[in-house]
């Protein structure tokens, strides 16, 4: 049972939260997406190098995957109204504080500071849909949420693109600070407060355990091109990771009110819902990370230029996301699901295609599959996850669909980002092994080192180099993107044959809606 605030809610407040939530929601998936496309102006002018920019983009979501779980927790505990309204202040402060500071370590620590507030608002917004709407309406609401969600992403890359046509990168962070600032009057000004009325004691083993595994493992997965994988400080990264996750499933299943009971992935349709979303975001944004890279290093599209080509995903995504509920409904989670995934891994088959001089229509050729199979299985997942578990269990349900998300999507920049950068080193450490070792070494670094003066006074033999760092980033593309193919490919058998049939869906839905009656 849920205890609110206010026991009558205006008409026009219940049709104000559905737009609040997604403009909080808008704020923290862009934070994401959006710095992609100022990664080639914040490399040249911080210094940053390939693995200092996957830092810069993953410290968010590692500090944000890590904390979900207590956050849903704490919004439980704590009201989600309040947990919403101190997520956004610290989101949006660490985020006007990163509009002035220039160094990469620095920034590297407050994007975490971003995710720490990213982690109070994502699973709010989600839990406050589900409690705010009746199980007849919430597939509708949740199919709003998921196509800003996916479609939101590409819409902040066109909105950083177009500040960063006049302004400098750190527009972006300016960019996020108004989107906190109008969420959280939005907030203030329509979200009901709402509690669970017998709230678990806070799992505060649970947390710290789920921070240090996430943020471990992706450390180690981060560093290995960089340092080399059978380097001792990578080796510890990954080691630590891994004991840091046996050891909370461990305490989980111990605990007498655990954060997370691992039990709970018995539930099939939980469980197919969790994978599919894990694998859409581990996929697309790994592939955000290394595609808007490849559109201004490789292509030589301008910021702007670079959003503009991707957004035929939000024109694709949103209507297909809002349309998916029905036709999951007559169709069966199980049958959807793998589509939408198999449409993906075609989309994604296509663009590990990409070159240097690759026609713009074959590239929104491969993106159109991409963002027709993600609003094609994202929302059925989402509303598989939460109709897995009744209304005073919303928390956990939406903060599970979140770590979901956001795991897949550190993963997905990690682990796609260093097959990227261990094609690039692979193919340029040859190349730079006659130049002084201050140059060779930056450009090893990154691709954006290539375009320097030092490169230009090479003259022929610089021309050379540019084009085998042209290569060697192609070919890392490549690789990357039938990396995340393959997943999509094996995923879709997986879910098949882990999701519930239609009729066992529709009676898990039918038992929770009895409880929730009672």
């Amino acid at each position: 049972m849920l205890s609110h605030d206010n026991t009558r809610v205006s008409t026009l407040r219940t049709r104000m939260i559905l737009p609040v939530v997604g403009l909080a929601l808008m704020a923290v998936v862009s934070a994401v997406s959006g710095l992609n496309v100022a990664l080639p102006s914040l490399a040249r002018e911080t210094g940053a190098s390939q693995t200092e920019l996957t830092w810069i983009i993953d410290a968010y979501t590692v500090v944000f995957a890590g904390l979900l779980l207590f956050a849903g927790a704490l919004g439980d505990r704590f009201g989600r109204r309040l947990l919403l309204i101190a997520g956004l202040i610290v989101f949006g402060i660490s985020a006007a504080l990163a509009m002035v500071v220039t160094d990469p370590t620095l920034l590297i620590l407050l994007r975490a500071g971003m995710g720490v507030g990213a982690a109070g608002i994502m699973p709010t917004t989600l839990s406050v849909i589900t409690t705010s709407f009746p199980v007849a309406e919430r597939p509708r609401a949740i199919g709003v949420w998921v196509g800003i969600a996916g479609g939101g992403a590409v819409l902040g890359l066109f909105a950083s693109g177009l500040l960063l046509e006049w302004y400098s990168w750190q527009s972006f962070f300016a960019l996020n600070v108004v989107l906190a600032a109008v969420a959280l009057l939005g907030v203030l000004a329509f979200v009901p407060s709402s509690t669970e009325a017998n709230p678990p004691r806070l799992d505060w083993l649970g947390a710290a355990l789920s921070l240090v595994a996430v943020s471990s493992s992706v450390f180690g997965v981060i560093e290995g091109p960089e340092l080399g994988w059978t380097d001792p400080v990578t080796l510890l990264g990954l080691t630590v990771g891994a004991a840091a996750t046996v050891a909370f499933i461990a305490w989980e299943l111990r605990a007498r009110q655990p954060m997370f009971d691992p039990r709970l992935l018995r539930l099939r349709g939980l469980s197919a819902g969790m994978l599919t979303i894990t694998v859409q975001f581990f996929t697309a944004f790994g592939f955000f990370f290394i595609v808007l890279q490849y559109l201004q290093f490789i292509v030589g599209r301008s910021p702007l230029e670079a959003a503009i080509a991707l957004l035929p995903l939000p024109i694709v995504l949103i209507p297909v996301a809002r349309a998916a509920p029905r036709i999951a409904e007559r169709a069966g989670y199980r049958r959807v699901a793998p589509v939408g995934l198999l449409a993906m891994a075609i989309g994604f088959a296509l663009l590990s295609q990409l070159t240097a001089t690759t026609d713009y229509w074959f590239f929104a050729t491969g993106v159109v599959f991409f963002a027709a199979g993600m609003g094609l299985a994202g929302t059925p997942a989402t509303t598989a996850i939460t109709a897995a578990l009744p209304l005073a269990k919303q928390g956990v349900a939406s903060a599970l669909n979140d770590v979901s998300r956001e795991l897949g999507s550190a993963f997905g920049i990690a682990i796609l980002g260093s097959v990227l950068n261990q094609a690039y080193r692979d193919g340029m450490t040859g190349a730079v092994a006659n130049l002084p070792a201050a140059i060779g070494e930056r450009i090893l670094s990154s691709v954006a080192f290539v375009s320097s003066p030092d490169i230009a006074q090479l003259g022929p033999a610089g021309q050379q180099l540019v084009a085998q760092a042209k290569d060697s980033f192609v070919t890392g593309v490549g690789s990357a993107v039938l990396v995340a193919s393959v997943i999509l490919f094996i995923a879709a058998v997986g879910v098949f044959l882990l999701a519930p049939s239609a009729e066992e869906a529709r009676a898990s839905r039918a038992l929770v809606a009895e409880a929730e009656a009672a």
